[in-house]
């Protein structure tokens, strides 16, 4: 389960011994787990700095481990930390990358470069939709989009799912972001819902930067003015640019909430299959050592992941197996 948190197999062996035999030597634990002087010395030197483990006041070369709901819950808040920093700095780049849009579209390069790209201004909401449309029957492979302003209108939802429809008929893997106020609006939820239904995929996060569409990881939509996306787009093929958006995608869609975690996880928990999955992802083990341990596809091992992720409701794979230890899946 600590595995699953970032303790490293060490770590948690010397927490548990610590927890089960408070104020334990350092000698007596060498000889409990078989691990040498300096592995317990280094092991004790990373639980204290995680703050689940402390040095006791009466004998200072002994130590006393945490309660495990307590340590748990500082191995989160540090998680959780750690997220708003890396959303804080991903935030930073977008800003960033806006910047350059604007500056590019001031001195005049809308035009396209020896056949290095270009950006290109769409004036006006019917503009943006005719490209909207156009990219739904041009695009091959995948569409990622960023879905800020909270509840859509019953027409942005219908344009929608038409140009979804056409593009998830021919197979392109498409992912959207919404705001997380949207599980409360019937009419959103329902068009997230049908996405997912027939092979999309759909997250939620807190708060969004500005709207954005991604397709093929070759082409981007952004707001000329995100207060006012009326005002319309620029449509870019630079592939620096697009390249850099599509990282700046990636790093929300991991912080993102799958659609799901409005609702409760059922009652039949996990299928054995995926218990072992977790186990052997919590041991440290990544999706293709785990797929193989499983004798399974990576590509099985992690659908099973993103299945197990947005049953719980889970941002990240150390949460989910907190929730499945919570709700005694485990």
């Amino acid at each position: 389960m600590f595995g699953l948190l970032g303790l490293a197999p060490v770590q948690e062996a010397v927490y548990r011994a610590v927890l089960d035999w408070p104020y334990v030597s350092v000698d007596e634990l060498v000889e409990k787990l078989g691990l040498t002087p300096e592995e317990i010395w280094a092991a004790l030197d990373d639980l204290l700095e995680l703050r689940i483990m402390r040095t006791s006041h009466e004998q200072p070369d002994r130590h006393y481990a945490v309660d495990p709901v307590l340590a748990l819950q500082e191995l989160l808040e540090r998680e959780q930390k750690d997220l708003l920093e890396r959303y804080q700095k991903v935030v930073a780049g977008h800003t960033t990358i806006l910047r350059m849009l604007l500056a590019q579209e001031t001195r005049g390069t809308s035009t396209p470069r020896d056949g290095a790209g270009c950006v290109q201004r769409l004036v006006g909401m019917d503009a943006v939709q005719q490209r909207l449309e156009m990219l739904a029957q041009e695009v091959r492979r995948s569409v990622t989009t960023f879905m800020p302003g909270g509840p859509q209108s019953a027409a942005a939802l219908e344009a929608a799912r038409r140009n979804d429809r056409i593009a998830l008929d021919r197979g392109v893997v498409i992912r959207t972001v919404g705001l997380d106020c949207v599980r409360q609006d019937e009419a959103t939820l329902e068009y997230a819902r049908w996405l997912t239904e027939h092979g999309g995929e759909f997250r939620t996060a807190q708060t969004l930067p500005p709207r954005m569409v991604l397709v093929d990881r070759q082409t981007a939509l952004v707001p000329i003015d995100p207060r006012d996306t009326r005002k319309g787009a620029l449509f870019l093929t630079e592939p620096g640019l697009v390249a850099s958006l599509a990282a700046f995608f990636e790093q929300v869609w991991e912080a993102a909430t799958p659609l799901g975690a409005d609702r409760l996880p059922g009652a039949t928990g996990l299928s054995a299959q995926e218990k072992r999955l977790l186990m052997v992802i919590a041991q440290g083990h990544t999706d293709e050592t785990a797929a193989a341990k499983l004798f399974v596809s990576p590509r099985t091992a992690r659908r099973m992941m993103a299945s197990i992720m947005e049953r719980l409701g889970a941002r990240s794979r150390f949460e989910a197996g907190l929730r499945a230890a919570q709700n005694g899946w485990l």
